[in-house]
């Protein structure tokens, strides 16, 4: 089926045709228990194969800037212009990476603290239009990041990497803060210098495709500083999880025309030519699953594609709607289907609801997911995994 968003004025009959995502929670095999006891979620693929759930049309309440040095700004002075290029470029990716390169430091891991610093600078900004009663000060279930959801919206595909997400319940809301898995520290700090150069690759690509004014043209000559960037932040529902999440994105079209953020905005990507049927499967497979999940969730309409060859010269360019990304697998055998991935993510959402009870910004409840394992927890309290700062409890504590 066909992923789809859904607009405010019927919502509430569509969701109540639905039915309650989390009424058969201890009935059903997608819940089961450890043998410790403890409630665990599968995520097996077929057990997710039913209707798309409803999910709201993403809105945009607000966006936020990352400086040269990585500081927060309460703007959008880093949201840059796509300018389309030609069907056969011949951008070269490789250029500037020994000269004009400055890498942001991988190893400061900074949680939540660009979207927290949003909401302290934006509170009359959160939407809470929604006639419903909320026991939560922001009026929102959930605050994470656009990627932190991506992984859970992929795990049922998902072969080679787990993932580990901190929940903590303050206020009435549940914010998730990704966790470094022990594997990807061991594959960030073994990773070959090719590896580190194709990183980078994705980086120019932007370079040569959007300009700093909607007047301007690319500076493909400048320094490629991955400290800088453009996040909007969105609000929208999944079933009955009332979310708010940012995600970076690149650029915006020109046309002063164009829909409101985020209906305006386009992902870049680059990705290896496409030169053999198995090479094109595999591209539909693993590539587009996590493009589509990434601009689906936000509400970005469309993803331009940068094709490679080895030594890294763009050879072609091509353009992917994100609403017709589902007809370009649906001929693929035992391809990913986007009903799964939202009614995992559903669920995992009313999984973590039925897990985080107690309202306390010191206690984490940190859930884990490897490849053909259950999804599972543990609970910690004042440990290396507490994430909500003090300054943004002290703020929301004194904040009527």
């Amino acid at each position: 089926m066909a992923q789809r968003y859904h607009r405010d004025h019927h919502q509430e009959s569509v969701y109540k045709r639905c039915g309650d995502p989390s009424g058969d929670y201890k009935t059903d095999k997608r819940h089961r228990s450890t043998e410790e006891g403890q409630k665990a979620l599968s995520a097996h693929r077929q057990l997710y194969e039913r209707n798309f759930p409803l999910y709201k049309q993403p809105v945009e309440v607000g966006c936020f800037s990352l400086d040269s040095r990585r500081n927060f700004c309460n703007d959008q002075r880093q949201l840059r212009y796509y300018v389309q290029p030609t069907k056969s470029p011949d951008f070269n990716l490789r250029d500037g990476y020994t000269s004009r390169f400055v890498k942001r430091d991988d190893s400061v891991k900074e949680k939540l603290d660009h979207v927290l610093k949003w909401i302290l600078a934006n509170r009359d900004k959160i939407q809470t239009r929604v006639q419903t009663p909320s026991s939560s000060a922001l009026g929102v279930d959930f605050v994470t990041w656009r990627g932190h959801l991506t992984k859970v919206l992929t795990t049922p595909y998902e072969t080679h990497e787990g993932w580990m997400l901190a929940a903590s319940k303050f206020r009435g809301t549940i914010y998730i803060s990704e966790v470094e898995t022990e594997a990807a520290r061991v594959d960030q700090e073994t990773r070959s210098e090719r590896q580190a150069e194709m990183m980078y690759w994705g980086y120019k690509f932007e370079q040569y495709t959007c300009a700093d004014d909607v007047d301007g043209a690319p500076n493909p000559g400048g320094v490629v500083n991955t400290n800088e960037a453009f996040c909007t932040v969105v609000q929208t529902r999944l079933a009955d999880h009332k979310l708010l999440f940012s995600g970076e994105v690149d650029c915006r079209v020109k046309d002063r025309d164009a829909p409101p953020a985020p209906g305006c905005y386009v992902e870049l990507k680059t990705s290896a030519e496409i030169c053999t049927p198995k090479q094109r499967s595999n591209f539909h497979r693993y590539k587009l699953l996590k493009w589509w999940a990434q601009s689906f969730l936000p509400g970005v309409p469309q993803i331009v594609a940068g094709f490679r060859d080895h030594d890294g010269i763009v050879v072609s360019v091509e353009t992917f709607p994100t609403s017709k990304i589902s007809q370009l697998i649906k001929n693929e055998f035992n391809c990913w289907k986007p009903t799964v991935c939202m009614n995992f993510c559903n669920d995992f959402l009313s999984f973590v609801k039925s897990v985080v009870k107690d309202d306390d910004p010191r206690l984490v409840y940190l859930f884990t997911w490897d490849p053909h394992r259950d999804v599972t927890y543990t609970v910690h309290r004042d440990s290396q995994y507490t994430f909500l700062p003090e300054w943004y409890i002290k703020d929301m504590s004194s904040h009527n």
